[in-house]
């Protein structure tokens, strides 16, 4: 099958259309914003004002570059950029519309940044997402249809690796944090190095920290992709859950990426985390920085108690199938194209 998809050529975007190429589709990855004038203040705008201004200026490139082609699927990852506009030509062009969002888009946290989606949600013929609460919010903004998925892991980007002795060093860490600076998160994990565990963080914006003279000494970098991101996470002793209030995230990819490779998850306690693991078994919850500093300690003493829980976690996973073929394989049946040809084969 011929697949048109839109999105990033990085991260979870970037898996997600490996993903289909692997299970034997043939697959166009164009990024909508390499279409645009490479400049940090037409991102800035675009985020603050939402992309449906820019829908001209899309279209008009979009349309050089779709010429003379058609699709089976369009695949939409994101959609910041894809307001009524560019859907109206990508439907000239592909038999089906589906919007994949990771996001919150209607939880408030971007501002406007989701303006052209919400205004695009009616031209798909399906909205993924991945909370419960935005079923009814997308439905409420003329949704045709709306699947609800976990976050996934990739079967090939967070396999567990053999790290060489060279990478064992350059990786290692007792309790790491990877993510985004955001306001919560900064007295978290202030809170955890005022009772003694030995933190790293890797990530964006920190510098943004009220606590980053505190934080500062435990950084070890902005952010990290590709192998240089699972043999961190691979590597670590314990691997903090920290979610994005603004975001409304009850688990994140982490939540998935940790164990599929091995790690020991350390998380907050959610109703989805405690569905997605056994507390104490499979991951280890908490719902406050005392109980969290409880369980890294723990894990750091005892490294056979601590290997156990990871390894059934690994296997929960498994178990769980929240895996990127795995979803696209269910996208595919919401919309009813036919199966993947790799399967169909064996």
């Amino acid at each position: 099958m011929k697949i048109l998809y839109l999105g990033p050529r990085s991260g979870t975007c970037l898996d997600r259309a490996r993903a289909y190429e692997r299970l034997g589709h043939e697959v166009q990855h164009l990024d909508l914003r390499s279409l645009l004038p490479a400049s940090p203040w037409l991102d800035r705008a675009a985020w603050r004002f939402g992309g449906r201004w820019l829908g001209r200026l899309l279209c008009s490139a979009l349309a050089h570059r779709l010429a003379g082609q058609r699709y089976a699927l369009c695949h939409v990852d994101g959609g910041a950029l894809a307001g009524p506009q560019v859907l109206r030509l990508l439907r000239s062009h592909a038999d089906v519309l589906v919007n994949y969002n990771i996001d919150d888009p209607f939880g408030g946290r971007d501002g406007r940044r989701f303006a052209a989606y919400l205004h695009g949600l009616p031209f798909y013929d399906l909205a993924v997402v991945m909370r419960t609460a935005n079923v009814a919010e997308a439905q409420a903004h003329g949704a045709r249809r709306v699947l609800r998925v976990f976050m996934s892991a990739d079967e090939v980007s967070h396999a567990p690796r053999q790290p060489t002795p060279a990478q064992q060093q350059t990786w290692r860490s007792d309790v790491l944090f990877v993510g985004t600076w955001m306001p919560e998160r900064g007295p978290f994990l202030a809170g955890l190095l005022a009772r003694g565990v030995p933190l790293s963080i890797r990530g964006a914006h920190w510098q943004k920290a009220p606590e980053w003279p505190l934080l500062q000494p435990h950084w070890r970098g902005g952010p990290i992709v590709g192998d240089d991101y699972a043999l961190a996470l691979q590597c670590a002793r314990v691997n903090l859950g920290l979610l994005s209030v603004g975001n409304r995230d009850e688990h994140t990819t982490r939540s998935v990426e940790v164990p599929a490779l091995g790690g020991l998850l350390c998380a907050q306690r959610t109703p989805e985390h405690a569905a997605l693991y056994r507390d104490g078994v499979e991951a280890l919850l908490w719902s406050d920085a005392a109980e969290c500093a409880r369980h890294c300690r723990q894990a750091l003493q005892d490294e056979a108690w601590a290997a156990r829980i990871a390894a059934a976690g690994r296997r929960r996973a498994k178990a769980n199938g929240h895996f990127n073929e795995t979803v696209l394989l269910r996208i595919l049946d919401a919309v009813g194209l036919p199966a993947a040809p790799a399967l169909a084969d064996t």
